[in-house]
């Protein structure tokens, strides 16, 4: 009798778990920057196409620095976006990283100013496989960016690999 109480008790408990667990929240793609070539790509120097190395197989942008650098990516403007979680998402490769790299992101206000997001949380640094990196702008109701430039902080040497970079929207938490 007590074994078929206590395993109620678990089966019990179990629903509630999965009746009350929080479900992965879906983001909204806003923009999509693939990387299968270097058309888009902001920086004019300091950035090359890689055809051989890539998370999808397309190609990826390859960047050898000797000394710190930002470089700009992309730019996405006229984002119908407001009370929401902008998030940029890519994908990077990392290889005799001597320092950090991580993702930057500037929300430009035409009149209100410029401001940042940046992926301090989540650097990478050595020898690093396609690793996706994520970073969040958080944006009030009435907070609409005219323009959003999407960045790579290198603060060192060595080689770097961008791919499949995205623009996201999800809800404020």
């Amino acid at each position: 009798m007590k074994k078929w109480y206590v395993g109620l008790v678990i089966v019990f408990m179990m629903v509630i778990v999965m009746c009350y667990a929080q479900k992965p929240e879906k983001l909204t793609e806003l923009k999509s920057f693939p990387v299968n070539d270097l058309e888009g790509i902001i920086a004019k120097t300091g950035v090359e196409f890689d055809k051989q190395i890539s998370s999808d197989g397309k190609g990826s942008a390859k960047m050898v620095t000797e000394s710190p650098t930002t470089i700009n990516l992309y730019k996405a403007e006229k984002l119908d976006i407001d009370n929401a979680r902008l998030v940029y998402q890519a994908k990077v490769k990392t290889e005799k990283m001597e320092g950090e790299v991580y993702l930057e992101m500037w929300c430009i206000f035409n009149g209100k100013g410029e401001y940042f997001s940046r992926g301090l949380d989540k650097k990478l640094t050595g020898t690093n496989d396609w690793t996706k990196l994520e970073i969040p702008f958080f944006l009030k109701t009435g907070e609409k960016p005219d323009d959003v430039v999407l960045n790579i902080v290198i603060n060192g040497k060595g080689t770097v690999w961008i791919d499949d970079i995205r623009l996201l929207k999800g809800k404020l938490k």
